[in-house]
């Protein structure tokens, strides 16, 4: 499970340093693709597999599965740290999600989140006033 916020750097050579308590968890590997909100997914390779046997499961008939199918392995691309952990994020999803040098990783439960800095402390702020005023469950039954 991913969790936290962590304000990184990205260098001139558009690599990220993975936060240090995930690295031993992605060493082995890792998958970046375009995620909503114009942010990044960085999915472990095992959980990246499980949502490609999911989507593999979904019909082909369905027009939302195969556009959402497209994208999300079209702008795909797996990586593996280097010994310093860090990962090099690919030009066009560095232009997708606007990274140029301040970023902030999220953890998402069972992904990381690449973020521009600023678009994530304004997403941030929009979303902290609702989430605040929730007043029915998310989750029934759960939250």
């Amino acid at each position: 499970m991913f969790l936290g916020t962590h304000d990184l750097r990205l260098d001139e050579k558009g690599r990220l340093f993975l936060p240090a308590k995930y690295r031993d968890e992605l060493s082995g590997g890792l998958v970046i693709t375009k995620g909503q909100e114009r942010c990044l997914y960085v999915f472990p390779v095992a959980e990246f597999q499980r949502i490609t046997e999911a989507l593999r499961a979904a019909p082909v008939t369905a027009k939302g599965v195969r556009d959402y199918s497209r994208v999300f392995f079209a702008s795909a691309s797996d990586e593996v740290p280097d010994r310093q952990g860090r990962v090099t994020v690919p030009p066009a999803l560095r232009t997708y999600a606007g990274l140029e040098r301040e970023c902030v990783v999220i953890g998402a439960n069972t992904r990381l989140e690449i973020w521009d800095a600023q678009a994530w402390a304004e997403y941030e702020s929009a979303q902290e006033e609702a989430f605040a005023e929730l007043s029915e469950e998310v989750l029934p039954g759960v939250l």
